[in-house]
Formats: C-alpha cells, sequence, structure tokens
C-alpha cells in the first residue's frame, strides 16, 4: 500500500478550472465513500479550498485517481488533466506537509490553509475514510506545521504587495478585526489582498468591479459584498480600508470623492492603497490630514525589509519538512516489516513447542534429564539454522557474497577475514 497526493491548486490551474472540481461541503461525505470505493483506494480525505483541490489517498495504483475526480464533477478527463498533478509516496508527503506549512499557498506562510487541512482530515474521519496511514500522516503533518510554525519566521515577514498592504493597515489601526474593508477591482492583485484581509478577519469586505460577475466569484470566496463601481462615491464614508488595483485609464477616487468621505465619517482615519499603475486613486488624497494613502512604492520597500527574514525561514522549514519526510517513511518502512516479524516469531514460537513437547515425552519416558536438555538445545538450534544454512548454501555467483554480508548482519556476526 502507498500513499499519494493528486489535484490542481493555484499554480497550475486558473480559477476558471479551480471551480469546476471544487467540492461543496455538503457533498464532501458522498466523495470521500465514492473515492474509498474506487479502483484499489483503501483510504482517502480531500481538501478542497478556493486555491486548491487535492485528494490524498492509500491505493496499491494510483492511476484511476484522475478518472474519479473528473467523473465525480462530471467533466470529461481531458479538460482537468492539463492541470493536474500526482505525487507518489516520498513526494506525496512532502507535499502535504508543505501545504499545511503554507510553502505552497497563494500568500506564502498563512495560516489559514492548516486550519483547512485539519477540517479535511476531520470529515475524512467522520465518513470513515481514513486509516492506519492517513491517520499517522495526518498527525505528522499537523506536527510538522506546528514545528516550523513555532521555530521559523516563515509568518513573521512580510514579502509580498498584498501581505504589505494588511502590515500597513495594521500601523494605523489596532486591529483590523474592527475595520471595513473595500476592494476596487477583482484581478489576481486584488485577490491576493482579499486573502491577505480574510485571514485578519475584518469587520466586513466588499468588492466593487466594473464587470459584475467577476466582482461576485471574487466576493464569494471570502464572504464579501458587492456593489457596482458608480456607488464607490456614495458608500465611500462606510469604509476604513480601501485597496484599489484596477486597469483604469484615469483615477477613480477623486480628490472630491475622498474629502467628502472624510467629512461623512467625522474625521475617523483611512486608508487607502493604491497598487494600480497608472493610479487609481488621486495622489493628492494623500495630503489629507485623516487619510494614509499608499502606493505600490511604499508597499515595495516593507515587502524589501521582509524578504531576507523570510528566505532564510524557508529554507529553515524546507530542511524541517524533509527531516519529518523521512522520519515518516521509516515509520512506514518499519510499519511493513511487521508481518514478516511476526511470523518469524510466529515461526520460532512453533518450532520451541514442538521441541518442548518432544522434550516432555522423553522425560515421561524415563529419560536422564541432562540427556533431554542437550537434544532439545541441539533439536533447536538445529531448526532455527536450517533456514539461513539453506539460504547461503543455494546463494550462486554473486549473490552468494550478498547472502553472507546478509547472514552476517542479521546475527550480528563477526566479518571473516
Amino acid at each position: 500500500m502507498q500513499l499519494y497526493a493528486l489535484g490542481l491548486n493555484h499554480h497550475t490551474a486558473p480559477l476558471a478550472i479551480r471551480e469546476r472540481v471544487a467540492f461543496q461541503p455538503e457533498h464532501m461525505g458522498q466523495a470521500l465513500h465514492d473515492l474509498a470505493r474506487a479502483d484499489s483506494v483503501r483510504e482517502a480525505a480531500i481538501l478542497s479550498t478556493c486555491n486548491r483541490t487535492e485528494l490524498y489517498f492509500a491505493a496499491e495504483q494510483p492511476q484511476h485517481a484522475a478518472d474519479w475526480l473528473a467523473r465525480f464533477h462530471q467533466l470529461p478527463l481531458t479538460d482537468v488533466s492539463p492541470y493536474l498533478y500526482a505525487y507518489p509516496q516520498r513526494d506525496a508527503i512532502r507535499h502535504v506537509f508543505r501545504v499545511a506549512s503554507g510553502l505552497d499557498s497563494m500568500v506564502l506562510g498563512e495560516p489559514q490553509i492548516l486550519g483547512q487541512v485539519k477540517e479535511a482530515a476531520r470529515r475524512a474521519e467522520e465518513a470513515g475514510t481514513v486509516g492506519t496511514l492517513l491517520h499517522k500522516l495526518f498527525q505528522n503533518t499537523f506536527a510538522v506545521a506546528k514545528e516550523v510554525r513555532s521555530t521559523t519566521a516563515i509568518g513573521a515577514s512580510t514579502v509580498s504587495m498584498a501581505a504589505a498592504a494588511v502590515h500597513l493597515t495594521e500601523r494605523i489601526f489596532e486591529r483590523v478585526s474592527d475595520q471595513r474593508v473595500l476592494f476596487i477591482g477583482a484581478g489576481e492583485m486584488i485577490e491576493l489582498c482579499a486573502a491577505h484581509f480574510a485571514g485578519a478577519r475584518p469587520k466586513s469586505m466588499a468588492v466593487a468591479n466594473r464587470t459584475a460577475e467577476r466582482a461576485a466569484v471574487l466576493a464569494s470566496r471570502f464572504g464579501a459584498d458587492t456593489m457596482r463601481i458608480d456607488q464607490i462615491g456614495e458608500m465611500l464614508p462606510r469604509f476604513d480600508v480601501v485597496v484599489s488595483c484596477t486597469a483604469a485609464p484615469l483615477p477613480i477616487v477623486g480628490l472630491g470623492m475622498a474629502e467628502r468621505a472624510v467629512k461623512a465619517r467625522r474625521h475617523r482615519p483611512m486608508v487607502m492603497v493604491d497598487l494600480a499603475v497608472p493610479r487609481d486613486i488621486e495622489p493628492e488624497i494623500g495630503g489629507l490630514d485623516d487619510v494614509f494613502l499608499y502606493t505600490v512604492d511604499d508597499l515595495a520597500q516593507v515587502v524589501d525589509a521582509g524578504m531576507e527574514s523570510r528566505q532564510q525561514a524557508v529554507v529553515e522549514a524546507e530542511q524541517i519538512i524533509d527531516t519529518r519526510v523521512d522520519g515518516f517513511l521509516h515509520w512506514m518502512e518499519a510499519r511493513d516489516a511487521v508481518p514478516t516479524i511476526r511470523a518469524l516469531r510466529d515461526h520460532a514460537e512453533t518450532l520451541r513447542r514442538h521441541e518442548v513437547e518432544r522434550a516432555l515425552r522423553l522425560l515421561a519416558k524415563g529419560e536422564a534429564p541432562q540427556r533431554v536438555l542437550e537434544a532439545l538445545s541441539h533439536g533447536l538450534t538445529n531448526k532455527l539454522m536450517h533456514g539461513p544454512s539453506r539460504f547461503l548454501n543455494h546463494a550462486e555467483g554473486e549473490a552468494q557474497a550478498e547472502a553472507g554480508r546478509v547472514v552476517q548482519q542479521l546475527f550480528n556476526l563477526p566479518r571473516n577475514g
């Protein structure tokens, strides 16, 4: 039995594909039972988030998992297969460890993914599709993620524009969780920013975009509201943080709009983050007393400061993961040896019982105890040595030397010569 991981994520598949293979929570139990009944699959868990859909399973062969994924979602395999990755045992273990530690996330080091992996494990446990292998894998996964978090600075430094936006917001507001956030645009950068701000659990979030459909898709991922872009002027006073990144040729938030918002807010501070080039927010707004305006250049300075420490943290985290992968594989190899160890002990016990019974019969006939003990020890020794002796005698050529080394190691014998 081998462990495998198969799936797709934000690195390999666009959002349009990720949406089509996502598992809804209400269908997860059915999916797990269905997957566990697939050819050769013995244990299964499914991780499904906005950025990834992954199957973790124990099976004899992995080739039917991709077929199952496409079939479950009623998709042609050809629509999905170009975006899939499949990892065999060692790589699968390492991948799960990296995912839970935040090393494979859209936002490097983000902590939410660990909770999502724990939820995937819990659902699989409830569905009864977790056996010894996956149970041990998840135990080790959570321990590795905890070690990475507690011994490296993987989550401490800011290494993306999106993370920097949250970092600068935290300089102004004591808690982002008390603030209302407006995102203007629905592209990749806004998606990243929304992921970061969602991690800080703001009071509310909203998305304004020229295309209502794109705004709705992004908003649904993070539990945000939507609005038309022409409503921004009217709604702006309600928001404490505004993050904008569009391809508009002219500013969307003008000085007059900002002045009216500040007045309506009774001069409560606002943070505005303009990630667009050309700018979405008129630079003169930065001169208002109650507005803290940050541009791409401001965020770049924060990113540069955090990059060096984060790179070192990634190196340290990868080293931890590599060590833990080796440890888990060692456990699996030891587990694979258990049936052989049990069979060997059963074989020795059978021989022992046979010789003891023979000795008891001889004693019952009046044989001298000394002679019976000698016969018992010789008989047991001969039977125990029969297998290794036969193994050595039947080896030929190069196999003979290897057989000798195996027996020497097995019985801790001194080296010849």
